[in-house]
């Protein structure tokens, strides 16, 4: 199978939403999957079923509603966003089996760095030792994915202070960084890749590094 992968840098978020809204709703049955690998400013963003109680207080960090999954969680530089557009149907995957094969990436990621980690069934995302270093959040539309999932680099964490992250009270969030100096961005931009493409029986990657031709001008401003 062929992936597209486009590493795109650092976007604004509701521009890259939009993105992924209107490329998912593009696609064909031919419409090869893809992967952009994306970094933002700061944010605070919201899931469908979010309750806006789990945000303490934004410090005027903006916060934005979105149409994914899972609840409240917060985007930074020093964090890497893997976002999947993938076609569940040609892989003949359910959500769940999806979500799984998400988090084993990042748990066998870590692995390579003899960091041991785990899933949790019932809080979607992947731990070390109790505390949260990946978060996932997906929608899916005509059985096609858009969103993903967050990896956690070196970024600056206290912002997650101010809010219950993914709805949960005093949950901790940790760093790559801070479990194995060598797990720079790069490091983890290169071996997350390789994982996800074990994970989807990607055989062939084409790289590109210019925009979608579904780039918006204008951004969603509501769901």
């Amino acid at each position: 199978m062929e992936l597209i992968v486009r590493e795109l840098g650092k976007v604004d978020y509701r521009q890259c939403w939009q993105a992924m809204h209107d490329f998912t709703l593009a696609r064909h049955g031919q419409t090869l999957d893809e992967c952009w690998i994306v970094q933002h400013d700061p944010v605070y963003t919201l899931g469908q079923a979010a309750k806006k109680e789990h945000i303490l207080n934004a410090h005027n960090i903006p916060v934005i509603q979105t149409d994914r999954g899972g609840q409240v969680t917060y985007h930074a530089p020093g964090q890497w966003l893997f976002y999947l557009l993938v076609d569940l149907k040609r892989h003949d995957l359910g959500v769940r089996q999806f979500v799984s094969k998400m988090e084993n990436a990042v748990i066998a990621m870590l692995q390579e760095y003899q960091i041991q980690s785990n899933a949790d069934p019932k809080a979607p995302g992947v731990y070390v030792n109790g505390a949260k270093i990946a978060a996932l959040g997906m929608r899916i539309k005509r059985r096609c994915s858009y969103h993903g999932l967050s990896v956690n680099v070196n970024m600056d964490l206290t912002p997650f202070n101010w809010i219950n992250p993914c709805g949960y009270k005093g949950l901790k969030v940790i760093n790559t960084q801070q479990l194995n100096r060598d797990l720079d961005l790069n490091r983890v931009k290169v071996a997350m890749l390789k994982q996800l493409m074990k994970q989807f029986s990607v055989s062939r990657i084409k790289p590109q590094r210019q925009l979608p031709e579904t780039w918006p001008e204008k951004t969603i401003e509501s769901v």
